[in-house]
């Protein structure tokens, strides 16, 4: 089964997201001449191409933005990023904002950077290298075609779609199920071709993903991780007629499944994050409300600042009055003993006053006999004896 990764936020419901790449030369020229008609015939509002930037930053990628209104007073901004030229082309990642919630039937902004010519090679799959905008049938070679729908149920940026013809069809069933979408999913889904022998091999190619497609029928692969929702869906059709008539099934099984959250892949929120904070295109009531915010950022930091200024003042101030109070409090005191005389003992004191105390309360001792009164018990002078 596909895994569901629930740490990854969702894609936001105003949002519209593709990838690919382009195969052909000058791909910026293209995007710049397409933008310029574009603009001449009021389609957009406005476009720029970012400026070059250091190239420690950008490493040769190129930025063009673009405004437009939906249908209605809804203000569409977008942003085309194309990696540098490769030895396969240029990869692009478009991303498309919207004021609402994204509708389907408004016109796809890749129509909007890049001519909806077939001619021109800006529409392959880039996990695939396969077209966005036509019918991909799948390889002869049994190892091919898994390794093929294994990278295509793994892609989370475009849907992919399996059909099989139960048999061969005419030029009635090759209409490409692009040209019968919304034009909001005309640019993201890619169809595989499933010739009437190759039932087996698709089933065999799928058994890790959770999907098999029934015979003549058609299935949406899931993307990794799936959308929240997918386990509880059913996003298969049991019988696609390949005789010109509109697929309503298959047409409602994409919609419904290009209708669930998605996850955001970690590229797809820095491209966001990109299209958000990095945006350039900025009309005139957009520019004056930016330098108001500037404005009101700069005055509270100052603000902050001084707070913290007068903070550090009243702090110095009454450090140094507590400090003037100790050396006051300090120069009262009285002179401390000099160190070369050691401190009397408490214990000395004590016996001395013991000592006056048993002085003081000592008995006199009586004389021994005969010598009493120095007479020896003689009579007074001037007695006589007898």
């Amino acid at each position: 089964m596909p895994t569901s990764s629930a740490a990854l936020p969702s894609t936001p419901p105003t949002l519209w997201s593709a990838r690919g790449r382009h195969v052909g030369s000058a791909a910026e020229d293209t995007v710049r001449d397409h933008l310029q008609r574009m603009k001449d015939g009021q389609v957009v509002d406005d476009f720029l191409e970012l400026p070059d930037e250091p190239p420690e930053q950008t490493a040769g990628v190129r930025v063009f933005e673009a405004r437009w209104k939906a249908p209605g007073p809804v203000t569409v901004r977008a942003r085309l990023t194309l990696a540098p030229p490769s030895a396969g082309g240029q990869e692009w990642t478009l991303l498309a904002e919207a004021e609402a919630a994204w509708d389907n039937a408004w016109p796809s902004p890749a129509t909007v950077f890049w001519p909806d010519d077939p001619d021109v090679t800006w529409d392959r799959d880039i996990a695939t290298g396969l077209r966005l905008r036509g019918i991909n049938t799948l390889p002869d070679d049994d190892k091919a075609v898994r390794r093929l729908l294994k990278e295509a149920g793994r892609s989370p940026w475009n849907i992919h779609v399996v059909v099989h013809e139960a048999m061969t069809p005419d030029h009635r069933g090759r209409v490409p199920l692009a040209d019968r979408l919304p034009p909001g999913l005309r640019h993201r889904v890619v169809e595989h071709r499933a010739a009437p022998q190759q039932l087996r091999v698709v089933n065999w190619a799928l058994e890790d993903f959770g999907v098999q497609v029934p015979r003549g029928g058609a299935a949406v692969l899931p993307g990794t991780p799936a959308p929240v929702g997918w386990e509880d869906g059913d996003f298969s059709v049991r019988t696609v007629f390949l005789d010109g008539s509109e697929p309503a099934g298959l047409i409602a099984a994409v919609t419904s499944f290009d209708a669930l959250a998605r996850p955001l892949t970690a590229d797809a929120q820095d491209a966001l994050t990109a299209l958000r904070e990095d945006w350039r295109l900025l009309t005139m009531a957009e520019e004056l409300e930016r330098e108001r915010k500037l404005v009101a950022m700069y005055a509270e930091a100052l603000e902050a600042m001084t707070r913290s200024r007068d903070l550090y003042r009243e702090a110095a101030e009454s450090a140094a009055e507590a400090l003037a109070a100790y050396r006051e409090s300090a120069g009262a005191l009285p002179a401390r003993r000099a160190p070369s005389e050691p401190p009397a003992s408490p214990f000395r004191g004590l016996t001395r006053t013991l000592e006056r105390f048993r002085g003081a309360g000592r008995a006199p001792r009586p004389a021994p006999p005969g010598q009493d009164g120095q007479d020896g018990g003689k009579g007074a002078p001037g007695g006589s004896g007898g």
